[in-house]
C-alpha cells in the first residue's frame, strides 16, 4: 500500500512539474519591476520632479486672490436724539480681487526653471539608476538559482554513480570477488555524495527563495528557470564601453545633473544683491444700504476702487548673510564638480577592471570545458579498468571526484562569467527595460 501510493505520490508532481511554465529571466525582470516598491517610489519621486519643471513653480506668473464679504446687522436704538433710530437693518456687500506679480527679482525665476528642470532630469536617472540595481539584483538571484540547480544536478549525478558502484561491489563481495573494506568503502563514498545532495537541496531552496523576495512573491512559490547559463559575446572593444560609459551611465547622469543644481543654487544665492520690483493690482467693490422706517429714503451707497502699485526693495545690510549664503553655495558647486570628476575616474576604473574580469573569465570558461570533458573522459577509462579489476577503488573515487570538482568549477566560471557581463551592461547604461 506504502509503495503504490508513493508512486501515486511521484506522478503527482511530476505532473505538477511539467505544468509549470518555465521562467526565463526575462519574465523574472518584468515580474519584479512590476511589483517592487522601490521603484514604484521613485517613480513617485520622478513624476513630482516633473510637475514642478512648470513657470508657476518657478516664479513666473502672478498670483490673483478673489474675497467677498456680506454682512446684515439689524440695530435698535432709544434715545431722545433726533439722530437716533428705532430700529434699522443695515446690508453690506464687499468683493475684492488682489494681483500680485513679481516683475524682477534678480534673475531668480529664470535660475529656478533651470533649477526645477535639472532635478528632473535627475530624478529621472535616479529611477533608472534604481531600476538598473534591481534588474542586476533579480538576474545575479535568478543565475544563482539555475547555479543552485546545476549544482544540484552534478551532486546527483555523484550520487548515482556511487550507488552503482556499491550494488556492483556488493555483488562481488556476495561472489567473493571483492573484499568487505572496499564494500564499507563505497559505502563512505555514498553516504558523502548522499550529504553533498541534501546540503545542495538546500541550496537550491534558499536561492529560490532570495528569487521570490525579490519579484515580491510568496517564498514558497515554485519556480522553474533555464537549465544553462549561456554568456553572451562581448563584441564592443574597450574603448567603445568607455565611450557608451561616458555618454549613458546613471551614476555619471546623476553626478552631472548635480553638479547643474549647485549651480543654480549659487546663482539663486547670487540673485538676492538685485533690487526686486514687483507689481500689484486691485478692484474693490462695495454695496451698502440702510433701512429704517424712521427714514423718509432708503440709503443706499455703491463704491468701485481701483488701483495699481509697483513696489521696489532692496536690502542694504542684513548682517552680510546673503554673502556668506551666496559664498556657501559656491563652495558647494565646486564640492559638486570634484564630485563629478572623482565619479567619472572610478567609472573609468570599473569599466576597465570588469572588461579585463570579463575576458579572464571567459578563458577560464573555455578552459573548465575542456577539464570536464577531460574528466569525463577520464572517468569512464577507470570505471572500465575497475571493473575489470586492474586499478583501485581509490583510484576510481579521484577520478569520480575529478569530475565533480571540474563540473563545478565549470558552473561556476560560467556564473561569474555572466554577472561580469550584466556588470558591464550597467556600468555602460546598456540595461533595457520597459
Amino acid at each position: 500500500m506504502k509503495k503504490w501510493g508513493f508512486i501515486v505520490t511521484l506522478v503527482l508532481f511530476t505532473s505538477i512539474s511539467y505544468a509549470q511554465t518555465q521562467m526565463k529571466v526575462e519574465d523574472a525582470i518584468r515580474i519584479g519591476l512590476e511589483h517592487n516598491y522601490e521603484i514604484q517610489i521613485a517613480r513617485n519621486t520622478a513624476a513630482i520632479s516633473d510637475y514642478n519643471t512648470g513657470k508657476g513653480t518657478a516664479g513666473f506668473l502672478p498670483s490673483v486672490e478673489f474675497s467677498a464679504n456680506y454682512t446684515v446687522t439689524q440695530s435698535g436704538e432709544e434715545g431722545n436724539s433726533s439722530q437716533s433710530l428705532d430700529e434699522s437693518t443695515t446690508r453690506r456687500l464687499s468683493a475684492r480681487v488682489n494681483l500680485n506679480w513679481t516683475v524682477f527679482d534678480g534673475f531668480r525665476m529664470f535660475i529656478n526653471r533651470d533649477r526645477y528642470r535639472s532635478l528632473a532630469q535627475q530624478s529621472e536617472y535616479q529611477l533608472r539608476a534604481t531600476i538598473e540595481n534591481m534588474v542586476v539584483a533579480i538576474s545575479r538571484a535568478y543565475f544563482d538559482l539555475v547555479q543552485q540547480s546545476q549544482l544540484l544536478e552534478v551532486a546527483q549525478s555523484s550520487l548515482a554513480i556511487s550507488q552503482e558502484r556499491l550494488d556492483k561491489i556488493t555483488l562481488r563481495n556476495a561472489l567473493g570477488g571483492a573484499s568487505t573494506s572496499e564494500v564499507l568503502q563505497a559505502q563512505v563514498a555514498l553516504n558523502a555524495d548522499q550529504t553533498a545532495v541534501w546540503n545542495q537541496e538546500l541550496q537550491v531552496e534558499i536561492a529560490r527563495k532570495n528569487l521570490n523576495v525579490l519579484l515580491g512573491r510568496h517564498p514558497q512559490t515554485p519556480v522553474m528557470v533555464e537549465n544553462e547559463i549561456e554568456v553572451p559575446v562581448l563584441n564592443l572593444t574597450l574603448a567603445q564601453l568607455l565611450e557608451r560609459a561616458t555618454a549613458r551611465n546613471s551614476s555619471l547622469q546623476i553626478a552631472r545633473q548635480g553638479l547643474q543644481v549647485a549651480r543654480h543654487d549659487a546663482g539663486l544665492a547670487a540673485s538676492t544683491f538685485y533690487p526686486r520690483l514687483s507689481f500689484s493690482g486691485g478692484y474693490t467693490y462695495t454695496d451698502f444700504s440702510l433701512v429704517s422706517d424712521e427714514l423718509p429714503v432708503d440709503t443706499e451707497t455703491t463704491t468701485n476702487d481701483l488701483s495699481v502699485g509697483l513696489v521696489l526693495s532692496y536690502t542694504i545690510f542684513n548682517g552680510f548673510q546673503h554673502k556668506i549664503d551666496w559664498q556657501n553655495a559656491k563652495i558647494q558647486a565646486r564640492n559638486a564638480e570634484m564630485n563629478l570628476m572623482d565619479v567619472e575616474n572610478q567609472l573609468q576604473n570599473l569599466v576597465e577592471q570588469t572588461y579585463d574580469a570579463y575576458q579572464t573569465r571567459i578563458d577560464i570558461v573555455s578552459l573548465e570545458t575542456e577539464n570536464v570533458a577531460v574528466a569525463r573522459r577520464n572517468l569512464q577509462l577507470v570505471q572500465d579498468r575497475y571493473e575489470l579489476g586492474t586499478v583501485s577503488a581509490l583510484d576510481f573515487r579521484d577520478a569520480q571526484v575529478s569530475l565533480s570538482r571540474a563540473q563545478t568549477a565549470l558552473i561556476g566560471a560560467r556564473y561569474q562569467a555572466r554577472m561580469t557581463y550584466l556588470e558591464l551592461e550597467q556600468l555602460t547604461g546598456n540595461i533595457t527595460f520597459d
